[in-house]
């Protein structure tokens, strides 16, 4: 099943250097049935980023709290698009929630999502409303939509430390 995880760019640099990522809780996104349902129509291409869509928000959060620790820290959001086959449905938190039993090899990465620089300042002011927007704060939903305007960039996992360093 491909899963979409929520990242960070200092997870990211910890993935770099462990060569595995170990997803927060365990939580990914997918196209689960649940997601599926949810939709009247879309294919599988569409529906599948609408599950990376919900990853590069929850996202948002992570960055959120890195950012109440270290306000230096890095603002992109992140996603990490890997197959695995020990995905848990967990419809219960949300359609396109699933739970990982472990950490995932950087062999099973099919590829990393990265905002762009000019993305920041939009990421910044959507994680510290990422709360907000989820209460339906209008102004907050607003703020959130202009972070989800910018497209995430699409790297080979073979980029990724070029990538980390440029940063």
């Amino acid at each position: 099943m491909r899963v979409y995880i929520p990242v960070t760019v200092p997870m990211l640099q910890r993935f770099v250097k462990d060569s595995e990522l170990q997803p927060l809780g365990g939580t990914a996104f997918a196209l689960t049935p649940m997601l599926r349902e949810s939709y009247a129509t879309g294919d599988t291409e569409e529906l599948e980023y609408a599950a990376m869509s919900e990853a590069a928000r929850a996202s948002l959060r992570l960055i959120a709290a890195e950012q109440a620790d270290d306000a230096g820290a890095p603002v992109r959001r992140a996603v990490v698009s890997a197959d695995v086959e020990d995905a848990k449905l967990r419809p219960d938190l949300d359609d396109a929630v699933v739970k990982l039993s472990g950490p995932v090899p950087m062999s099973a990465v099919a590829a990393v999502h990265v905002d762009l620089p000019d993305a920041e300042n939009a990421v910044r002011a959507a994680a510290a409303v990422i709360d907000a927007a989820d209460m339906g704060d209008p102004d907050a939903e607003f703020t959130l939509g202009d972070a989800e305007d910018h497209e995430l960039a699409w790297y080979a996992v073979q980029e990724l430390p070029f990538l980390l360093e440029l940063m």
